[in-house]
């Protein structure tokens, strides 16, 4: 028996998804969103909608959460729209963005999140509480920054507020520590899959941060990286 909790992290819909994806990609190699009909071209941006939204009580009617015809392949903007039109609020949702510095993810986050949406970046708060570029970092400072994170973080655990989801921005190369955060917040990890010299062409033409530090700090994450199993 699955609960709405267990069910998203279940075998059975990780292959359904997967034989899906294969099923629904055209010839040209290109899987289209079903909502609005353009290219999904990053795999993090595909997520499986289902039409007839899942709850507690019928998270276990196969007809309905393994039912391909109720399941649609679409951009994650495209469900977020999807979920709050005529200010319909769905089950939150809480997710783990996670990738290189540089790879993307606030960019992702800030196109893909909604204005009730509860962001936690560590870069965000630095730039909140100084007066400071947003890439400057008083090492005094440190302590109120991770406080001021570690307090948004039990926000989301406890699901205090009234937003409607939640993306916990950061690097997390390794898995234990992705697996670890996830289970606390019931998040569902989304990598932010971009290659090294992705990042660091990025680094180049920002040109808004120290390149030897963060030419540092992207080569240690590649380093680190652990892949899922």
């Amino acid at each position: 028996m699955f609960t709405l909790k267990t069910f998203y992290k279940s075998k059975e819909w990780e292959e359904l998804i997967s034989l899906l994806k294969i099923q629904r990609t055209s010839n040209d190699g290109v899987l289209y969103c079903e909502h609005c009909g353009e290219p999904i071209y990053q795999k993090y941006d595909c997520i499986a909608h289902h039409v007839i939204e899942l709850n507690d009580k019928n998270v276990n009617d196969t007809n309905i959460s393994l039912n391909p015809k109720n399941i649609k392949l679409i951009h994650h903007r495209c469900h977020n729209q999807i979920h709050t039109r005529f200010g319909y609020v769905p089950q939150r949702r809480v997710y783990l963005v996670y990738g290189s510095p540089c790879s993307g993810k606030s960019t992702w986050v800030h196109d893909n999140a909604n204005k009730n949406d509860l962001i936690v970046d560590i870069d965000n708060i630095w730039q909140m509480i100084t007066v400071n570029d947003r890439y400057v970092k008083p090492n005094g400072l440190k302590t109120n920054v991770f406080v001021v994170r570690d307090c948004l973080l039990d926000m989301i655990k406890t699901r205090t507020g009234k937003w409607n989801n939640a993306y916990i921005v950061g690097g997390y190369p390794l898995a234990m520590e992705r697996q670890r955060l996830c289970e606390q917040m019931n998040a569902e990890p989304i990598y932010i899959d971009s290659t090294y010299d992705e990042c660091i062409n990025r680094l180049v033409k920002a040109n808004d941060r120290d390149y030897e530090a963060w030419s540092g700090y992207i080569k240690e994450w590649f380093d680190r990286y652990q892949p899922d199993d």
